[in-house]
């Protein structure tokens, strides 16, 4: 954790940087730092009011010893409607927040932590002033008024920390919670409401003996790699099961993890079906042989348990899958990418050997994951649990208490909204870069670290406008970027954009990029990995997603789980994939961010901004 020094040090520097970006982009933001938002607004009539606190508290995760330490959100209705808040108990998770569209809404937020914070409102379309940019971070002991009204339509969102270099550590440490909007289209559906309306917010832990949490602390590959935890908690909970009736059932499952990708499907093959993504729900259902869900993601499941014999269970899974991690980690974890309920985990031999609590996801025959060369986690490669990227887990298990007769049927049609094109955008022939390049803590978006003062010219959109956007792995990093784009800084400097492309059609490999992804540790495919890109803000439509020739070799493993026809504001991005986007920048003026919702690789600056004037 940060000591009070650092904090300090981080927060002198946090304001230094937000009186350069109020001087950089004046009208935009707050007039001074010193008038960050601790009062109401005259005239503006909230229909709701919260008071939220975050703070230190102690958890009972497990069912025996210790409780566990925690970083969570309390929080409380001061106005508004009974059922706005549903309080979890015995989790670190905050209150799920129920919001209602055309709602206005105030938050009071206290900060009683030891360390600065911020909270970032996952998937709602709210002001620069209530998004949670880093800027507006507040000390310990300090409060923060947020007001903005509820524009997005039906869906799940979720709210965390947002506190730069802070973000991942205060996550994973509990400071998160799912939010859900409802709009007049929803209530005119027949979804399941109330007891049928279930979170399944799936995260990955590690425990010491006495139940407390691990994390990383200064380790540079786990860094690099991503933070994994050896155990899976499902709304706070280990060994999650649900009892349910035989009928359908609505479940909002949101990856909160630092880094881990899931691969959602049933123990005995049946389909999953979607009703909605990323904070909307879709057109029409879809239903696939599973589901992929990124860090940041989010699905609604509809799970119907109708037939179900009375007192049998349904496992879902965490299914085995490749090519998300760099070559060298697949390679060393070849043979150790599937695991049983029941079995007694493996755990890899490196540096955290002894230090997890009794997880109960196990290795298939014996196999022990990451024990190769010391394990690409133990030793050359950072530090790691046994429980690999794209091994095959239990995540839940569902067990059929009761048989009833009534249950909604599953709608043909949900809801209807305009499908965008590149023809709706102004800039079809020239998209906007989204450049990912890799290398041992040095993860960056077109070649840039993050930086609260400074904006590329392609990082300036103009309020109103619909933007192509184009998200690509650039490796090579040769050629200059066509169009001569520089960075503007406060100072007024430029640096030209290398190892990217902007206004053209080119594949990544024909554009170099994919030769060069076959270079060294430092850029290379030995470091290519897949990425949750998130956009704050408006969310967006994916047009096209391209995989070129030196592409990922497991992307068949996945390939059939991502849902891309509705709208989103977290895609993933695999290793040598093109992902084509549009994105209305509407409604809003400000600075807006957009990052790698892996939380290591957000907290080693792999994020930028749009500035929207």
């Amino acid at each position: 954790m940060t000591t009070p020094k650092n904090v300090d040090r981080r927060q002198f520097l946090q304001y230094s940087l937000f009186g350069a970006t109020l001087a950089a982009f004046p009208g935009v933001l707050l007039a001074e730092s010193s008038q960050i938002k601790t009062s109401p607004t005259p005239g503006f009539n909230a229909d709701v009011e919260l008071e939220f606190t975050a703070q230190n508290a102690f958890i009972s995760i497990f069912d025996e010893g210790n409780k566990t330490k925690v970083q969570k959100y309390f929080a409380k209705l001061l106005k508004g409607p009974k059922d706005t808040l549903t309080q979890l108990h015995d989790t670190h998770l905050g209150p799920i927040v129920h919001f209602v569209k055309g709602q206005k809404v105030r938050v009071y937020f206290n900060n009683e932590l030891t360390e600065p914070h911020i909270i970032h409102w996952h998937g709602l379309h709210v002001p620069q002033s209530s998004d949670g940019h880093p800027m507006y971070t507040v000390d310990p002991g300090e409060k923060f008024v947020y007001e903005f009204e509820v524009i997005n339509r039906a869906g799940t969102s979720f709210y965390h920390s947002h506190a730069h270099h802070l973000t991942a550590e205060q996550v994973y440490r509990g400071l998160a919670g799912l939010i859900t909007v409802s709009d007049d289209d929803e209530k005119a559906l027949d979804l399941p409401r109330g007891e049928y309306d279930v979170p399944f917010a799936i995260q990955d832990r590690t425990f010491d003996g006495n139940n407390q949490l691990q994390y990383l602390h200064g380790m540079m590959m786990e860094r690099t790699m991503g933070f994994l935890g050896d155990t899976i908690l499902v709304n706070g909970k280990k060994d999650a099961e649900f009892a349910v009736k035989t009928r359908a059932y609505r479940f909002r499952a949101l990856n909160g993890s630092s880094s881990r990708i899931y691969k959602l499907g049933w123990e005995d093959g049946t389909p999953l079906t979607a009703i909605g993504t990323d904070a909307c729900l879709l057109e029409k259902p879809e239903t696939r042989p599973y589901i992929m869900l990124a860090p940041g993601e989010r699905v609604d499941l509809w799970l119907d348990f109708t037939g179900r014999e009375v007192g049998s269970k349904l496992v879902m899974f965490s299914l085995p899958h490749s090519g998300t991690m760099p070559a060298m980690y697949e390679k060393m974890h070849k043979g150790g990418q599937h695991s049983e309920a029941g079995g007694e985990q493996h755990r890899g031999m490196g540096m955290m050997g002894g230090m997890q609590h009794g997880g109960n996801n196990k290795t298939e025959a014996g196999e022990h994951q990451g024990m190769g060369m010391g394990g690409m986690h133990g030793g050359g490669m950072g530090m790691m649990n046994g429980l690999a990227q794209g091994a095959k887990f239990v995540l839940a298990t569902f067990k059929v208490t009761e048989k009833v007769s009534d249950s909604p049927k599953l709608p043909a049609k949900l809801v209807t909204f305009q499908r965008l094109t590149a023809a709706d955008t102004d800039n079809a022939g020239q998209p906007i870069p989204i450049a990912i390049s890799e290398g041992p803590m040095a993860m960056r978006l077109n070649t840039k670290p993050f930086s609260m003062d400074e904006v590329m010219d392609i990082e300036k959109v103009k309020l109103g406008s619909i933007k192509k956007i184009k998200i690509f792995h650039a490796h090579g990093g040769e050629q200059k970027m066509e169009h001569g784009d520089k960075a503007e800084s406060k100072s007024g400097g430029t640096g030209e954009m290398i190892g990217m492309q902007h206004g053209d059609d080119k594949k990544p490999e024909a554009s170099g990029q994919a030769g060069g992804m076959m270079g060294g540790m430092g850029g290379g495919m030995m470091m290519t990995m897949a990425h949750p890109i998130h956009l704050h803000g408006q969310q967006y439509q994916i047009l096209s997603r391209k995989i070129s020739s030196m592409g990922s070799p497991g992307y068949e493993t996945v390939k059939d789980g991502f849902i891309d026809s509705g709208w989103k504001d977290t895609v993933l991005v695999m290793p040598g994939e093109e992902v084509e986007i549009v994105k209305p920048f509407q409604d809003y003026k400000g600075l807006f961010l957009y990052h790698c919702h892996n939380l290591e690789h957000e907290g080693m600056d792999m994020m930028r901004q749009f500035y929207i004037s």
